[in-house]
């Protein structure tokens, strides 16, 4: 069943549309179409607790501790609380605009009956801290709000990295993987939080997190692999050792690109397979 969802304001009736009932596409522009769940054909799903790195109307992507992102709808049954106090059964504008990118959330989910995969998820509550919400807001601008953004973020990324003379890069922590692994190991979570503690010395500095593979698989693999190697290495900087996330640069992951040694070695690929932590700070700010 499709249903029309309102942006400015989504009522439980929208629910009940046919295709038929729809206006033209181009009739509204503050109106989107997406596919309703049939929520009487879910059951319980897992719990997800991790970061939200993006948006896309009523669609949430939440990147987990361990580097995976998995994409969650929203419905007008979501329930969206903080620290226990409930924003509203359905969904009001306020409780929309509070599922910010890098807030932390605990997600409740319904999936099919059948168990079938391919992010079926919906999700039955959300809840977070408002400590968190209010950091989330101060990065509300500085990471992709989009599905369709997040390729144009990582290209400009790209851009940024060609043109790293606008910042002083003051120090760079490699952290390194096992070939196909995701995991840090305990010497890894020490330099990071040594790291963090460093740059949270330094006034106005950011992290600049970029992961990296050595030339092992397919490319697309290793695209995935180093992102999630990047996206792991920063929930780690921020929900142990207390970075700030408005004080990260959006990160990336440049898959096989810039290798620090030969990948025709066992050596040099151990070299490669890393993510780079970069303290930067502006050069206006920095005075050279």
């Amino acid at each position: 069943m499709r249903f029309l969802i309102t942006i400015l304001a989504t009522t439980a009736a929208s629910s009940s549309l046919s295709a038929q009932q729809q206006p033209a596409p181009n009739s509204n522009p503050n109106q989107i179409v997406v596919t309703a769940p049939d929520l009487g054909a879910m059951t319980e799903g897992p719990q997800v607790k991790g970061v939200i790195s993006a948006r896309n109307g009523d669609k949430m992507k939440v990147t987990t501790a361990d580097g995976n992102s998995l994409i969650i709808a929203i419905t007008d049954s979501t329930r969206i609380t903080a620290n226990g106090g409930l924003f509203g059964s359905n969904r009001n504008k306020l409780a929309a605009d509070s599922l910010l990118n890098g807030l932390p959330v605990t997600v409740k989910t319904l999936q099919p009956v059948d168990g079938q995969p391919g992010g079926n998820l919906v999700a039955s509550q959300i809840n977070f801290r408002n400590s968190d919400l209010k950091t989330a807001s101060m990065i509300r601008n500085a990471t992709n709000q989009r599905f369709e953004e997040q390729t144009a973020a990582t290209e400009a990324l790209r851009g940024r990295m060609a043109d790293i003379d606008k910042y002083n890069i003051k120090s760079t922590t490699n952290v390194h993987f096992d070939t196909g692994k995701t995991e840090l190991s305990a010497q890894d979570k020490a330099e990071l939080c040594t790291t963090a503690s460093s740059a949270q010395a330094t006034e106005n500095a950011l992290l600049l997190v970029v992961g990296y593979t050595d030339a092992t698989g397919s490319d697309d693999f290793n695209q995935e692999l180093s992102e999630k190697r990047a996206n792991r290495v920063i929930n780690y900087l921020q929900q142990n050792c207390g970075w700030k996330p408005y004080r990260m640069l959006t990160p990336t992951g440049m898959a096989k690109a810039d290798p620090l040694a030969s990948n025709d070695t066992p050596e040099g690929k151990a070299q490669n397979r890393r993510v780079a932590v970069n303290i930067l700070v502006s050069k206006s700010v920095d005075g050279l």
